[in-house]
């Protein structure tokens, strides 16, 4: 039985607040070390988590108390990062202006990630957006190591 977060999956919910953001970069990095991710992998993986968790807490228009999901898979040495949250708006990429102190995050996504996009969630109501990041795996990586205290979930316990 998988109960989230086995070695090669992991999930966390975070408040729709300014701070998420920073929670959910400290998680994925703490994530990265003990599935041993290559740190250009997770550079890229930790700004774009960074965007879209952003986006969900600033941009979702959900009700007060409602909570972004961030889930990350790893399969066949490829990340895979999903945001969700109850927002019904379906996020666009669009061209900021040079002045424009926002409007840059999907477009960044959409610059960085191998794959990315956006879809309803299957259950409730709101939408995931997600990103891929291939090769991501170090190569001297002999497995996810594993402990009952390690990783993102262990944050999250006590």
């Amino acid at each position: 039985m998988n109960d989230g977060n086995s070695p090669l999956q992991n999930e966390w919910w975070l408040p729709r607040h300014p701070r998420s953001a920073r929670r959910a970069r400290k998680y994925l990095r703490e994530l990265a070390e003990v599935w041993q991710l290559q740190a250009e992998a997770t550079d890229i993986a930790v700004l774009m988590l960074s965007e879209l968790t952003a986006n969900a807490c600033v941009h979702s228009r959900a009700p007060r108390g409602r909570y972004v999901r961030v889930r990350c898979l790893l399969h066949t040495g490829r990340l895979r990062v999903e945001v969700s949250d109850a927002g019904l708006a379906m996020p666009e990429p669009r061209v900021a202006d040079c002045y424009d102190e926002d409007g840059r995050g999907l477009a960044l996504v959409a610059a960085l990630a191998d794959e990315w996009g956006v879809y309803p969630r299957p259950y409730g109501i709101g939408k995931v957006v997600w990103f891929e990041v291939s090769d991501c795996v170090s190569s001297s990586r002999s497995g996810p190591r594993s402990g009952s205290d390690s990783g993102p979930g262990s944050l999250l316990r006590g």
